[in-house]
């Protein structure tokens, strides 16, 4: 089973320091839900797995995140694309759960759902804690340079914090391009060792 994890805010969508707080304020980044299309016609799955703190601060109520969600998957399904499942911390930063990223709860979950091992399937985000709740797992990191992101600009090397092997993409669009490129490489080099 091929399962692609991503982030949601600054990775599908805008990110707002604000908080995207209802369903219209959730607006995708240029290109995002092209690219979740392409990966689900090549044969992934596509999982969320989001920190949503503004349920557990009080900024908006489980409604108003569905509504969000409901949103997603139509403008998805507008370009033929699907997420399979959406994951979240409801939780506020000092709750102490295990599921608010950089924790990895929220991905034993995913592990727990599908029945897999997700030692090396990719994960992608904008921000630290995306990247490190997915390596907790064994899950291969990726860096967007959008949302929180930005802020990694130009910084080659990145910083000793981020998991080691983190690949850095432009966009989500960058990063489909490199997985579905990878792929590719592989089965051609597949079929030529049968021959």
């Amino acid at each position: 089973m091929k399962i692609v994890i991503l982030d949601r805010n600054g990775t599908i969508n805008v990110h707002r320091e604000d908080f995207v707080k209802s369903d219209v304020e959730w607006a995708p980044l240029p290109g995002a839900l092209e690219a979740i299309a392409r990966l689900n016609h090549a044969g992934w799955r596509v999982v969320i797995a989001s920190n949503q703190s503004g349920l557990g601060r009080g900024l908006f109520d489980m409604a108003s995140l569905n509504a969000m969600h409901a949103k997603m998957h139509k403008m998805l399904a507008a370009v033929g694309g699907r997420i399979d499942a959406v994951f979240f911390c409801p939780h506020a930063p000092d709750e102490g759960c295990t599921c608010r990223k950089p924790e990895s709860g929220l991905f034993a979950q995913i592990a727990d759902r599908y029945g897999v091992d997700l030692a090396g399937m990719p994960t992608a985000g904008d921000s630290l804690r995306d990247l490190l709740a997915g390596h907790a797992v064994g899950c291969e990191p990726h860096l967007l340079l959008t949302g929180m992101g930005e802020a990694c600009r130009g910084v080659d090397p990145l910083p000793s914090e981020y998991p080691p092997g983190t690949r850095v993409h432009a966009d989500l669009g960058a990063f489909v391009d490199f997985l579905l490129a990878r792929e590719a490489r592989r089965q051609a080099d597949a079929e030529a060792a049968g021959d």
